[in-house]
């Protein structure tokens, strides 16, 4: 039996738009959804909370508030609310450990380069056990869509064809739990998968001097360089014996396969400027302190237009 989608609120535009797009989510998926408010206690109110009220009463307004407007235009969606006296980055991981999915909100690439609310929405990322979408602030039903043909009403517009999903896949580390979620999204949605793949040519010891030959050299043999004409073909062919399985599995979906040489974060920026979802992994084991999502996911976070998700995976 699949598990309700979570989504988290703060009252922000952005917070709202996660959470309609977690409640359209919920529809496809056939589950129901649950909406948290995380707030904190602190020695003197919070500015914004009003004189005569306190601010476990002012963030129970925000919920229900957000509760209220995601009933009214999701009628018949179950819909369960949890307010949370703790600290955002615990109590959204830990309010949906059970989940299939957690929705956040994002205004993406602020001035100062971050996202509106801080390093939140990357450190609750990094913690989550689930997978992460983050919506960005203004995005509606017909954004997911393709743009509607002359003479088509507005209220028709979902009936149009859904934007494909664009999948972000590094060959060398395929991982099913990545794939299959990009693979279920397309489906759910009855829309096209794209595959991105971007790599580079590894550089040829060939074509540099010799004295850095020398105090680069690693010990053991040194790796042979393929051709440069030939790397694209080889990662094309590496990319397709990846997803033939997944194409059996899912034969009515159409896949499209794009292959790349150069940074993986321009070409998936590029790629997801019509697309509806982009799918992207973070690896749980082997990182870095403080890079838990890996610097390609994190870019994307900040410049793709669309919602990302993050699927972790060891």
């Amino acid at each position: 039996m699949p598990h309700d989608i979570v989504v988290g609120v703060d009252g922000s535009a952005a917070g709202l738009a996660a959470a309609h797009w977690a409640a359209q989510e919920a529809q496809r998926w056939g589950t129901g959804l649950g909406v948290v408010h995380a707030w904190r206690r602190h020695a003197r109110p919070a500015p914004y909370v009003p004189m005569d009220g306190n601010e476990r009463d002012w963030a129970e307004q925000l919920l229900q508030g957000a509760v209220r407007g995601v009933r009214a235009a999701h009628p018949g969606l179950r819909i369960t609310d949890r307010l949370v006296c703790d600290a955002t980055v615990t109590a959204l991981p830990a309010g949906s450990a059970d989940a299939d999915l957690l929705v956040l909100g994002s205004l993406g690439l602020t001035v100062v380069g971050g996202f509106v609310t801080g390093s939140v929405s990357p450190r609750v990322v990094g913690r989550s056990t689930r997978p992460v979408v983050l919506v960005r602030a203004g995005r509606g039903a017909a954004d997911e869509h393709l743009p509607a043909t002359d003479g088509v009403a507005p209220e028709e517009i979902p009936r149009t064809p859904y934007r494909q999903v664009v999948l972000g896949l590094r060959t060398d580390r395929p991982c099913d739990e990545l794939i299959g979620f990009a693979f279920d999204a397309a489906r759910r949605r009855d829309t096209g998968l794209r595959v991105v793949h971007a790599f580079r040519t590894p550089f040829s010891p060939a074509s540099a001097p010799a004295a850095s030959l020398v105090s680069a050299a690693p010990e053991g043999p040194a790796p042979v360089p393929r051709p440069r004409a030939q790397a694209p073909a080889d990662e094309e062919r590496t990319l397709t014996a990846v997803l033939r399985p997944w194409r059996e599995k899912h034969p009515t979906g159409p896949v499209t396969e794009t292959v790349t040489e150069g940074r993986a974060t321009v070409a998936l920026v590029r790629a997801t400027r019509n697309a509806g979802l982009l799918v992207v992994g973070r690896r749980t084991t082997g990182h870095r302190a403080g890079a838990r999502t890996g610097p390609v996911t994190h870019a994307v976070l900040h410049r793709a237009g669309c919602p990302v998700a993050v699927v972790p995976h060891d």
